[in-house]
């Protein structure tokens, strides 16, 4: 029987981002899954910077959707490695319904644990 959640097998980043190191010198995109709580309203973006674009929405410095409903908390993220990729997993991701997209945090972050202290140490 098929699946009935259509998951790609990329598990996001474990590690943390590191300014200066190797790793962050090297161009990544970044698609991510912020919330404004456990089961609330979802926020799908994508940035070549995810740790700057997570204290943008955190902060609220730039007026928009996430500002107006207060969706501050970072729940997922995957890494890719061209802006092409990343896009398409966005616009994948904003086409699914809501239980995928619900199951899809669950599986990585079952806590909902906002994810932006691993990003900044």
């Amino acid at each position: 029987m098929a699946s009935l959640y259509p998951f790609v097998s990329v598990p996001p980043p474990r590690g943390k981002l590191q300014r200066g190191s190797q790793e962050s010198e090297a161009v990544s995109f970044w698609v991510y899954i912020l919330a404004s709580r456990r089961n609330g309203t979802l926020y799908i973006g994508m940035t070549e910077d995810l740790a700057r674009r997570a204290w943008e929405h955190r902060t609220g410095v730039v007026p928009g959707f996430t500002k107006k409903y207060a969706i501050k908390m970072l729940v997922w993220f995957e890494q890719h490695e061209t802006r092409e990729s990343a896009l398409q997993r966005e616009r994948q991701l904003k086409k699914w319904n809501r239980a995928w997209k619900l199951q899809l945090i669950e599986q990585c972050n079952p806590s909902w644990k906002d994810l932006f202290d691993e990003l900044t140490g």
